[in-house]
């Protein structure tokens, strides 16, 4: 059923539940085996069954997530790796060399502007950092000739921005460049970047996609067509197999297999995270201890606009900043009680951190840093009575 249920006709639970997920033809089971090997019986020198020769190159499990991953998304080829920054290395070094410049958000992830700033600075690429909601200022960090990615994080981590993709896409190309979107916040349900333009979308797995605290992963999808013109307009797909394997920081078969079942739900679960985050968002606008609130959901947001054009939802994600400043910020992520103190996200339970000491304490003292008084919230499933209930009685204690 793989190669009909990839067709992007079909609604997104039917690809989640069915893309590269055929019945095992030995025994019908539905779901995708476990294959727990790292090498495969030749028939013959160089005759590998089913393309299988080795499982860092290739596994069957990881097959099935990839197929997967690529139908979601609407993509030409899907990948996974171990992590979601092996991802981000992996691309990055299969799009660049040393002289290369890069656009990077002034709101990102910390592990992100680590890597372009602690290790892919020293391998000789540069980086500009341009507020990636400003298409101008986007535009105006581009170096003609040396630019060749536009990362874009929307949402970003931790402030909730929004990129106009479509617009940055459009920028990109013009300068010659590819336009490479971190999609985890969102996750391909709410957002499809390369339907707008993106030529690489990527993830954190460990995220929303795997959706239950339990495996850490990250997946790469590219875009129909997209070639490299300063490799000689390689393919990107073949660029990013090639670095992949020679690379090797892969998804094994057991952290697939357990990706691949996150997304079967990952529709229902986005739903209610979304529900929450609004009932929650509505909450904390309401508390004098609160004062501001980003949730691209909010009429009020500056990209709000953008973010209901290009989002089937808001997502589950919501930053807010408290009085009292970065004591009372810490303190109240220390005092609740069904909220989790905890970095990561995405999961079915709810987490709460600090960004400046947490997530993003690597970029501290950079232009990237973010206020100290910001409470970050992954809002899990629950029931959101009992999830706004704990967040009053620590506001109300300590704000």
């Amino acid at each position: 059923m793989s190669d009909s249920s990839s067709d992007q006709t079909l609604g997104f639970s039917t690809r989640a539940l069915h893309a590269g997920q055929d019945p095992d033809p030995t025994t019908g089971a539905v779901v995708t085996p476990i294959y727990q090997t790292s090498t495969y019986k030749q028939d013959g020198i160089g005759g590998f069954r089913g393309g299988y020769e080795y499982s860092r190159s290739a596994n069957p499990t990881r097959t099935a997530l990839e197929t997967g991953f690529a139908a979601l998304e609407g993509g030409e080829r899907g990948f996974a790796f171990a992590s979601g920054l092996a991802a981000e290395d992996t691309v990055l070094r299969a799009l660049l060399s040393p002289g290369d410049h890069v656009v990077v958000p002034s709101d990102a992830y910390g592990g992100t502007y680590r890597l372009f700033n602690k290790v892919l600075k020293h391998w000789g690429v540069e980086h500009s950092i341009a507020a990636i909601a400003d298409n101008d200022a986007v535009r105006a960090a581009i170096q003609p000739g040396r630019t060749r990615v536009v990362w874009v994080e929307t949402p970003t981590n931790p402030m909730l921005g929004i990129a106009d993709i479509a617009a940055l896409a459009e920028i990109a190309h013009e300068a010659g460049a590819l336009l490479v979107v971190d999609n985890t916040f969102a996750s391909p349900y709410l957002q499809q970047p390369l339907a707008d333009g993106a030529d690489i979308v990527l993830h954190s797995t460990t995220k929303y996609c795997g959706g239950h605290s339990d495996v850490v992963g990250g997946a790469v999808v590219v875009a129909h067509g997209v070639t490299v013109p300063w490799f000689d307009g390689e393919s990107a797909s073949d660029r990013v197999a090639f670095h992949q394997n020679s690379m090797g920081a892969v998804a094994g078969p057991f952290d697939s297999w357990v990706v691949q079942r996150g997304l079967k739900t990952l529709a229902v679960r986005m739903e209610r995270h979304c529900d929450n985050a609004e009932k929650i968002v509505e909450f904390l606008q309401g508390h004098d201890g609160v004062t501001a609130v980003h949730y691209p959901g909010l009429p009020e947001h500056p990209g709000h606009e953008v973010a209901k054009r290009q989002m089937k939802r808001f997502g589950g994600m919501v930053a807010f900043r408290v009085k009292g400043g970065e004591d009372v910020a810490v303190k109240v992520c220390a005092e609740t009680q069904i909220w989790t103190l905890g970095e990561s996200l995405g999961g079915v339970e709810s987490l709460i951190e600090h960004p400046g000491r947490m997530t993003h304490a690597s970029v501290a003292g950079t232009e990237l840093e973010v206020p100290s008084d910001l409470i970050r919230l992954s809002v899990g499933i629950e029931d959101v009575e009992d999830l706004i209930a704990d967040l009053k009685q620590a506001l109300d204690r300590l704000t």
